[in-house]
This record gives structure tokens, sequence and C-alpha cells, in this order.
């Protein structure tokens, strides 16, 4: 398989030595926006670029017809435009705010123990989530999936950085240099504390979860998800 590497950081280093390993090759790789993409001898695109450049690569990778796998966060709030963009092209995209398979294993772990929480209102939510200092963004795509999770679930209604309301879910956001990715959350009451938590030891998973999404969504058309590669709730 070929594949075109759209964002050339550590992810996509990460990513580039994976493939190889398994036997496919890069097509090429770019580290910013430019508007002369040739996708002639790539059969996926992987993108993990800056968000300020993410919504133009992938549109312009559906224009060539070409697969689009995307882990870059912070331009959700373009992220119904490029759904119905990739619909106009008869195009395949595939979003995840996390690749890491335990990660995905972790959101759902996250989603049965906010239903279960639910009617439970003398424990309070709390979110923490942990990153490298070189990521832009706070917090993580991954903190907002799984607090989006809670509130789908709780009288919560929305997520803040801030001091939080009775109705909001505080998500507290650190930049530590080398730290992969931890995320915790906690339920917390007068008599006890309830928390799940995951941390990521290196990269390598979220790399290889990529990968494997890629592999997966090849000769694919649509918008899928992780759950569609992990057969999860099939």
């Amino acid at each position: 398989m070929k594949i075109a590497l759209l964002g050339y950081g550590r992810m996509g280093k990460s990513i580039e030595a994976i493939a190889l390993q398994r036997h496919h090759s890069i097509s090429f790789k770019i580290s910013d926006a430019t508007s002369n993409l040739d996708f002639s001898t790539t059969d996926v695109a992987i993108d993990f670029s800056i968000p300020s450049v993410a919504v133009t690569n992938i549109k312009m990778a559906l224009d060539a017809g070409i697969p689009v796998i995307s882990g870059t966060t912070g331009w959700l709030e373009h992220y119904d435009e490029l759904i119905a963009y990739c619909k106009k092209k008869n195009g395949t995209f595939l979003y995840a705010s996390n690749f890491s398979l335990g990660v995905n294993i972790f959101f759902e772990i996250n989603n049965r123990l906010s239903e279960l929480m639910a009617s439970h209102k003398d424990y309070t939510v709390a979110l923490e989530e942990i990153h490298h200092t070189q990521k832009l963004d706070a917090p993580s795509g991954t903190a907002i999936t799984l607090a989006e999770q809670i509130i789908k679930h709780t009288d919560y209604t929305k997520w803040t950085l801030d001091q939080a309301k009775s109705d909001e879910i505080y998500i507290k956001a650190k930049r530590i240099e080398g730290v992969p990715g931890t995320h915790e959350i906690t339920y917390n009451s007068e008599i006890d504390a309830i928390s799940i938590k995951h941390t990521a030891h290196s990269r390598q998973g979220f790399a290889l979860g990529a990968l494997i999404a890629a592999e997966w969504i090849k000769d694919k058309k649509g918008v899928f998800s992780m759950k569609d590669v992990l057969k999860i709730n099939a």
C-alpha cells in the first residue's frame, strides 16, 4: 500500500517507521500546506498535520479520490462541513481523536461507566489530560471525546477548562515534556471516589492504530470511525 503522510512531525515519523515494517511504502510526505499535491501514486492518505492546514489537505486528498485517515485535532468546528464535502465527492474519510487500540477500549469503558453513574447525583466528575509540550491544542481531542460521552448520559451540559459550574465538566489540561498522553476520569463524592485511567507509554500505539485503520479503509467508500475498524458494537 502506498501512503501519503500529510504532516511529518513526530507522529508522521512514527507512522512511517511502522508502515515500512509492515511492507508499505510512502508515496510522499509534507509538513506544511501546499496547493500542489500529486496523489497519483497514493492509495491512502494519513493526516497528522497541524489544525490550520488539516482541512485543506484533507479536501485535496478527497478531490483526488484518495481515502483519508485523520488524527489531527483542533479543527473540529469544520467537521460537519468536511463530512458533507466527503459525501459530495463520494469519498472515504475516517477521523479519530485517538487511534490507540487501548484508548478506543477506554472510550467504551468510559461510556458504560457514565451510564452507570447517571443516576448517582452525589458524585461530581472531573477529567485530567496530560500531553507533551509540543501539543498545540488544549484540551486534547481524546479528552473532548471522553467529556462528550459523559455529557450524553448525564445532566452535564458542557465541558470547560475554567472553574466548573454545577452542570459543567472540568477538564484539567497539563503540558509536560515527554508525556505521550494520559487521561483520567474521576467521579468524586464525600464517601469515596471512582477513577478510570489510560496511560500511553509511547506514540507507537497511536501510529499502529492509524496504520491498521488505513489498511482497513482502503477500497471502501463512506465516513467511518475506529468503532468500524475494531468492530465495536458491530
